[in-house]
Order: C-alpha cells, then structure tokens, then sequence
C-alpha cells in the first residue's frame, strides 16, 4: 500500500466508529511512529524488517537460539527502533518476548487480525506488511498475562491434558471389555469406581463369577448380581488381559500427577482466594472449573465490561451485515478454547441441577434453540454474571425464596359451627347473587 493512502487512512477515517467484530473492542489508534521493526517468526529462524517515516526498509535473518535472539535486540536497539511488532505464531513468540520485554517496546500481535492480502505471501513480505502495520499504529496489542499468571495458565492447562489422557485410557478398556462381551458399563454407573475396579481386578486375575459377586464392596451394586452375571458372560483374552492391565497402570500414573498439578494450583491460587469464592457461588462452579476459568481470564479489569469479555472468550455470534440485511451466526470460537471448554462443563452441569434461575433460563432457550445452543448461551451467561460480580466483589444469589405472610391464628377463637345469616353474607362478599326461591307442586 503507498505511504500516501496510508497517511490519507490516519488523518480522515473515523476511528471511534471503527470496531473490530471479533473482540467486540473499538480500536484507539496509536500515534505514527518514525521508526520500527516487525518480525516474521518461525519456528528455526525470523525475518526482520526495520521500516522508516521515509520509506527505507532494512531486512535481515536471525535464528531462534538465545544468541540469535540477543543480535537481534542488539540490532534493533542499535537502530533505534522505536516498537518492535510481531505476531504470536504458537509459542514461538514468547522466547522473544522475554528477551525484548525490558529493553524494547515489543507490541505482540494477533495474526488473524493482521493478515495480508491474499496471494502475496513471503518471509520478507510479511515482515514488511507487520512493520508497515506499526509504522501507523494499526496494531491492536495482544493481552500478555503477568509471569505468573502464564505459570498458573500453564498449570491449569496442563491439568486438562491429562485428563484427557485418562478419559482416553479409559475409552480403551471399555472397547476392551466390549470386545469379548463383557457389558460392565451398562450395569455400573462409573466402570472405575470402588466396585467397578474391584470387578475389573478379578476379571485380570480369572475370579470366579460366583465369587467374584460375593465380594463386591458396595452393597447397592452386590444387589444387582443378577444383572452382573448377565454383563459377564464373556471372557478376556491374553491380549485384553495385557491392554487392560496396562492401562489401569497408566491410569495410575497420570492420577498421580493430575494430584500433584492440583496441589500446585492450589498453592499459586492462594493469592486470588477472595475471587476464587466469588467464583465458586455460582451453581455449577467446583474448586476447578473455578481456578480454570481464573487462570484463562487473568486480571479481569482489562475488560470494560461484560461483552468484551465474552467476545475476547470467543462466545458471541459472528456478524455479517450488509444494507440493511444482518446475518448472525454460530459463536466465533476465537480466544482461548480452554475457557470454553470448562464454561460448557459448568453450563451441563447446571442443566442437570434440579432448580434455578439458570436452569430456568437454559430451559427457555433450550425450547427454542435446541440443547446445544441452550448450552452455550448459559456458558456465556455464567461468564458475564462472573465478571459482574467480581467487578462488584459480591456473591452470588438467587432470590428464589417467596415471602408469604404470617398470621398468627387462635384456634379456639374461630366458630365451630356458622349460621344461616353468616353463610349468606360470605356468599354476598364473594360476588355471588343471592335469591330467595320458592318451590311448591301447584302452579
């Protein structure tokens, strides 16, 4: 693009009207700089380009190893770049971000934001396209959360990744059983519970049946023994004995670690104790979905209000509007998909409460849109009533209770038996028009 529309674009356009659909937030153009840089990273090497006021362009290749990283902050400071821009490519970007944090201006940038125009796609050409993008101050910064709020992220996230370890494990040794025709599943609520371990135990071990059922630990599973003896009927082969046992042992391990990340997470948590019981008066919100969506969020009073932060969550609608004909569409799903994976969680989880104003409110939309849209409009309910009430510092509550009056009644002052007179007057207040009839057998 020329310097000159560039310049045109700066002076004239009406920057408090120009929004960004994706983060719901207006852009604050920054002021025109005389000098930068921006980066193109990868994963082995980066191309740099310094652009100036005057048009002259300067490019050179760094790599990624911590000496490569510290020639180019010494080559950017050298000469005096004024910001340094680039995009958060994976993770490639934070190595960088470390080293230029205190010594350079360093404006991290979302890539689905800046991207070039299509069929002109370079190294050289990007990193051009990113410092020309700085130049003018048409950047939006990414948020970049405090040291340790990254580590508690970091934590959090990892947390979810062996759960889904496990929950895969688990999928393995009920293909497993389902395979000789051993239908625990459909007896046992949870296969891996106290019960559902010990029977898994003496199928490994080759128990007896009989046996087997006489020592079932839990007293409401060794009642349904008929229906055991219906689900075990197959046996295990050598191969499923070996898988199975496997991934029992497998399990074992990564519980292990799910412990030691929780005991982390609560350590590091301890600092923001007061949000996490705001967090967790909410229906549907335990001591991890709290400390997950705490940690996702970060300091929430980056936020100006509760939109922004469901558009940042990526839990409002896509919007195509042209004329006067406005399509909205399924959620954008940008930001971090870790918090709305767990807002989800929490949403099913209040949908299977008994009572409440959200249950009450997923059960209208759920009547209109269907289950899954029902769902994510509670998530993002749960989402903006959080950060109501973390900008407040306040509890949730629900003001279900229905005050009904009181009176104090003697029984022994109430009549036993009414009159005649007294029934027509009650009738009389009640609106009832009372007639007095005759009746006889002559005409």
């Amino acid at each position: 693009m020329p310097e000159c529309v560039l310049e045109r674009v700066w002076e004239y356009a009406p920057f408090e009207d120009f929004y960004l659909p994706i983060s719901g937030r207006s852009i604050v153009m920054e002021k025109q700089r005389n000098k930068v840089c921006g980066a193109d990273i990868h994963k082995k090497f980066l191309v740099a380009t310094i652009l100036s006021r005057d048009g002259t362009k300067i490019t050179k290749r760094f790599g990624m190893t911590l000496d490569d990283l510290l020639e180019f902050r010494a080559w950017v400071m050298e000469n005096q770049c004024e910001q340094v821009a680039v995009e958060s490519t994976g993770v490639y970007w934070i190595p960088i971000h470390a080293v230029l944090e205190n010594s350079v201006d360093l404006i991290v940038a979302n890539a689905y934001k800046i991207k070039h125009i299509p069929g002109r796609k370079s190294d050289l050409i990007d990193s051009e396209w990113i410092a020309e993008l700085c130049l003018n101050g048409m950047i939006e910064p990414s948020r970049i959360f405090p040291k340790d709020d990254r580590e508690l992220r970091r934590l959090t996230r990892a947390r979810e990744g062996y759960v889904n370890d496990m929950t895969r494990e688990k999928n393995k040794i009920h293909h497993a059983l389902e395979s000789c025709g051993i239908k625990l599943s459909s007896v046992l609520a949870d296969v891996f519970g106290k019960s559902g371990r010990y029977l898994l135990n003496c199928l490994l071990k080759g128990i007896e049946l009989e046996e087997m059922i006489e020592g079932i630990p839990v007293k409401s599973v060794k009642i349904k023994a008929d229906q055991i003896r219906e689900a075990v009927k197959g046996s295990l082969e050598t191969t499923q004995i070996i898988l199975i046992r496997g991934g029992l042992e497998q399990m074992g391990s990564i519980q292990r670690r799910i412990d030691e990340l929780e005991r982390e997470i609560k350590n590091r948590i301890a600092s923001r104790r007061e949000d996490l019981r705001i967090a967790m008066s909410i229906p549907g919100i335990g001591f991890t979905s709290a400390a997950t969506i705490l940690a996702e969020v970060g300091d929430f009073n980056d936020f100006d209000k509760a939109e922004q932060l469901a558009a940042w969550s990526g839990l409002v609608p896509t919007v195509y509007q042209s004329a006067d004909k406005l399509i909205t569409g399924s959620i954008t799903k940008h930001g971090s998909r870790h918090i709305r994976r767990i807002l989800v969680e929490v949403a099913q989880a209040i949908s299977r409460s008994n009572k409440g104003k959200l249950k009450r409110f997923f059960r209208r939309v759920q009547a209109k849109k269907g289950y899954n849209v029902a769902t994510v409009a509670l998530a993002r309910k749960v989402l903006c009533i959080l950060y109501h009430l973390l900008i407040n510092r306040e509890m949730y509550q629900e003001d279900d209770v229905i005050k009904t009056k009181t009176v104090d009644v003697n029984p022994s002052s109430l009549p036993t038996r009414l009159g005649f007179e007294e029934m027509i007057q009650i009738l009389a207040k009640a609106g009832y028009e009372i007639r007095k009839t005759t009746s006889g057998t002559g005409g």
